[in-house]
């Protein structure tokens, strides 16, 4: 294999275009969100107002729950919501065959970046458009999926925001307030979880049109390499994994949420796929990384790690490979994080 600077570049560059697609999803989603609510607003203003301005003492739900202007309100707002789900859908969709394309059309790339000039193209295998487009109608019927149910699960939440029995007091105009507060609070749990799908189907269909690229060309490839970024930036559970060899149907790799990890493909030696005599370049990348640290002042190795983790790893209390524990997040979806300091002290 030749993982050189600009491989990892190139192959960065295709998360960080995937990030990006997803990071304009987000403004236009929450956007989308703050402009409904913004419409929403005067309206349950406005009934708040006229039934809290007549009240005296306490307001039972039951009397909330039949107030004719809050219940129009609350209707609007359902509509509102789904309109959102219908927009989430569509706005997250878009995007999905441009990180499929940019996925495959990278790997292949990298790959052929590895073989020496001799190597004849065919060498290489390549998605065919049946596959990719198998990828993305998978990814938007997951999308979909997803969205069913975001309008219903936050119009339930304004509602009981708006149905709670509530004590007026001696001044009505900051218990609505303090209600409209939480009921945009209650509207925009469908932006959160709106958010969510986005960022996680998004890295999903990448990260699916990725592996299935390396299966196509697993004549070539050894094993999967897990990358981290070399900087204070980086958690202590990437900088474990950077290095590591995973199989060559791994599917990730599975960093945390706003991760910046990528997978790069090891090949066969150039000897082994028959190109003899040729003198072929190489990186110890778990070196590369002791040697980052090993470089780093230990100020500067306690901002990145923690005093306390920095400490144990120079003192030999634990290794590298300490530092990294896989979770399970169904709502995300699997990935690794820091191992807890305690656990470590432990």
């Amino acid at each position: 294999m030749t993982i050189t600077p600009d491989l990892v570049r190139l192959v960065r560059a295709s998360r960080d275009r995937t990030v990006a697609l997803t990071d304009q999803q987000v403004v236009d989603l929450t956007r989308a969100w703050i402009e409904s609510w913004d419409t929403l607003a005067p309206e349950f203003e406005d009934a708040l107002a006229r039934l809290l301005s007549t009240a005296d003492g306490a307001i039972p739900a039951s009397v909330l729950a039949r107030d004719q202007r809050l219940t129009q309100a609350l209707t609007r707002s359902r509509q509102a919501l789904d309109e959102l789900e219908v927009y989430t859908g569509t706005r997250v969709t878009v995007d999905v065959g441009d990180a499929v394309l940019d996925a495959v059309n990278t790997r292949y790339t990298s790959l052929q970046s590895q073989l020496p000039p001799e190597a004849p193209g065919a060498l290489l295998g390549r998605l065919d458009d049946e596959a990719l487009d198998a990828i993305v109608a998978r990814t938007t019927q997951q999308i979909t999926s997803a969205a069913v149910g975001l309008s219903a699960s936050a119009a339930a939440a304004v509602r009981a925001e708006l149905i709670r029995g509530i004590t007026v007091g001696s001044n009505p105009n900051v218990v609505a307030r303090r209600m409209l507060r939480r009921t945009e609070g209650a509207f925009n749990g469908g932006l959160v979880r709106a958010t969510r799908i986005a960022r996680t189907e998004m890295l999903t269909a990448h990260r699916i049109a990725d592996q299935d690229t390396a299966l196509k060309n697993r004549n070539l490839i050894t094993a999967r390499i897990w990358l981290s970024t070399l900087d204070a930036r980086t958690c202590s559970s990437c900088l474990a994994q950077h290095g590591t060899e995973w199989p060559v149907d791994a599917y990730g790799p599975e960093d945390h949420p706003q991760g910046r990890c990528v997978f790069v493909d090891k090949t066969k030696s150039w000897a082994e796929l028959g190109f003899t005599g040729i003198e072929e370049p190489d990186m110890d990348l778990a070196a590369e990384r002791d040697d980052w640290w090993e470089n780093l002042t230990p100020e500067a190795q306690d901002r990145t790690l923690g005093k306390a983790r920095a400490d144990l790893l120079r003192n030999g209390d634990i290794s590298w490979s300490d530092m990294s524990t896989l979770r399970r997040n169904p709502e995300w979806m699997d990935h690794y994080i820091e191992t807890p300091l305690k656990d470590l002290q432990d």
